[in-house]
């Protein structure tokens, strides 16, 4: 489980450290950094997956997700005694990232491009990464180190380079990940590539989950729900059928979810509600009802991730919807990691009854992201290796 998330001069957040828990809730109004805070999260996943370079560039390339405020914010400036103004820099220009876990901390160093004739010569560069034993980065707990081309494992009191060449676009999970070698890149790169991010499923009326797919066993729900009816099904056959029958008992009282075989192996779904003659197809069914299947085939994985992340899970949903909604995350927090970015009050509110769920409720001061009401005591133990 992750306990803690880092985040260094990145878009709106200048620099920010949030304690995690089983369940957490990070909400805020508009425009006060939920987005970047869910971005951020993302981008320390594309590292494992060797696609981090390629995230930085969609987004219009390193300098344009560097906070574009101030190196520092004074308490002057912050009481409007001075305006916000800008001075010569003392430190690198640089975008950071880590997490700690119950295992293992990471964290990883973005800069600007080192001048060169490459066509590429505007791609960012991995400066540095780290990996510890712990929830602080401390010398004695740091088990691999890189930086720039050199990757070094700790091999009893001292240091072993296990790789001297290594490109400046890519990760140590790309070049070290040896069960052998380096066993700890390799079991925090599976556990990192574990991780699910659900984030606004379609429901128009061309969705892929509409439609009848070719059905396979389904242990994962695609990212846009296409394998629907496959998911739900695998879920009836290996996973906990019976909280799928009682989450969708707990929305639409007296309704049923059936999967539909065809002879060419095509699965459609098929929606049995209270009162009506017949079920309702995947074509047929409202924008928030099939949002709120998609949703639970999605939380109800029989293969559970380590961490899963909904992104404005309410989007679509009537109100009457979130609170069966939060009782089911709540119950999924049991045995895998979730965030839930919202704002939607109601379903706020109802996990937010959870005694183990933890809100983070963001606020923008001159621009910069923070955590409403956290002092430098709330803070969880961080340390950005030098």
């Amino acid at each position: 489980m992750l306990t803690a998330i880092a985040i260094n001069n990145y878009r709106s957040i200048l620099n920010l450290k949030a304690r995690l828990a089983s369940l957490t809730v990070i909400t805020g109004p508009n425009g006060s950094g939920k987005s970047n805070f869910y971005k951020a999260l993302k981008l320390l996943a594309d590292t494992a997956q060797g696609g981090v370079i390629q995230s930085l560039a969609n987004e219009g390339g390193l300098e344009s997700t560097f906070w574009a405020g101030p190196e520092t914010l004074s308490k002057r400036m912050r009481s409007g005694e001075v305006p916000v103004q800008g001075g010569p820099r003392k430190n690198t220009v640089k975008l950071q990232l880590g997490f700690a876990s119950d295992s293992y901390g990471y964290c990883v160093t973005f800069g600007l491009p080192t001048p060169s004739m490459s066509a590429f010569a505007l791609d960012p560069e991995i400066k540095q990464e780290s990996i510890w034993v712990g929830d602080v980065a401390r010398p004695a707990a740091t088990l691999v180190q890189r930086v720039g081309p050199i990757i070094k494992v700790k091999d009893g009191r001292t240091w072993k380079v296990i790789h001297e060449h290594t490109s400046s676009f890519s990760s140590l999970f790309d070049c070290v990940a040896d069960p052998l070698a380096a066993p700890e890149v390799f079991h925090l790169r599976e556990e990192i590539r574990s991780w699910r991010f659900y984030d606004h499923f379609r429901t128009d009326k061309d969705a892929p989950a509409r439609q009848a797919q070719l059905g396979t066993r389904t242990p994962i729900l695609s990212h846009d729900g296409r394998d629907l009816a496959a998911a739900i099904q695998t879920i009836r056959e290996i996973g906990d059928a019976e909280l799928l029958d009682q989450s969708i008992e707990d929305a639409f009282p007296g309704a049923e979810v059936r999967v539909k075989g065809s002879d060419e192996g095509r699965f459609s779904l098929e929606f049995k509600q209270q009162g009506l003659l017949r079920p309702l197809k995947s074509s047929e069914l409202s924008d928030g009802t099939l949002r709120y299947l998609l949703l639970v085939a999605a939380l109800l994985t029989p293969r559970p991730p380590s961490l899963m992340v909904l992104n404005e899970p309410e989007t679509s949903l009537h109100p009457d919807l979130l609170p069966a909604l939060a009782r089911l995350i709540v119950t999924v927090s049991r045995q895998t990691q979730v965030w839930v970015v919202s704002h939607a009050s109601r379903l706020i509110a109802a996990l937010n009854r959870d005694e183990q769920c933890h809100a983070i409720q963001l606020e923008k001061e001159l621009g910069c992201t923070q955590i409403e009401g956290l002092g430098m005591l709330d803070e969880p133990p961080w340390h950005w290796p030098s």
